[in-house]
């Protein structure tokens, strides 16, 4: 190569090092909190082995690993009101080395078996923690499981 053509390589690598450094920092960085983190779930109630819906789970295969959660949600609008909210995880469960949210149902909040009915109710879930394989829906009255996934196209 020449003289310059040696330095030149290097320079070019040192860049790309550079950038795929700095890539990989900022998606850390702006990454949602994993199912391993401490601090998302480090506050979740301890699981109580004598409910239902945790002996219904373990009956198909389940292991609840976490009890419920709530997530604190703080709200601003426009006008510069703020409010308070809070989205209620109820259980984390793991099946084959992948981890589920837990929903159960709740005779005042029943759930429609249809597309927009599941979206509604329980794809902000699957936002909130993407690194779950999909929501666990348990009814302990029809003693039955269903395990929900979406899936997102890639853009």
């Amino acid at each position: 190569m020449g003289k310059y053509g040696d330095w030149l390589v290097m320079l070019v690598a040192v860049m790309l090092i550079i950038l795929l450094i700095y890539r990989l920092f900022y998606r850390w960085l702006h990454e949602p909190p994993s199912m391993h983190s401490e601090v998302l779930l480090s506050r979740a109630e301890e699981v109580d082995d004598d409910d239902e819906h945790v002996k219904l789970l373990e009956e198909d295969g389940f292991e609840v690993t976490h009890g419920r959660y709530k997530v604190p949600i703080h709200i601003e609008i426009d006008t510069g009101e703020q409010l308070q909210s809070r989205l209620f995880i109820d259980m984390i469960a793991e099946k084959d080395g992948k981890h589920y949210i837990v929903k159960t149902a709740r005779e005042r909040m029943p759930i429609e078996w249809t597309g927009s009915g599941l979206r509604d109710k329980l794809m902000v879930y699957a936002l909130l923690l993407p690194e779950a394989s999909g929501v666990v829906y348990v009814n302990a009255r029809e003693r039955t499981v269903r395990v929900i996934t979406f899936q997102f196209p890639d853009q």
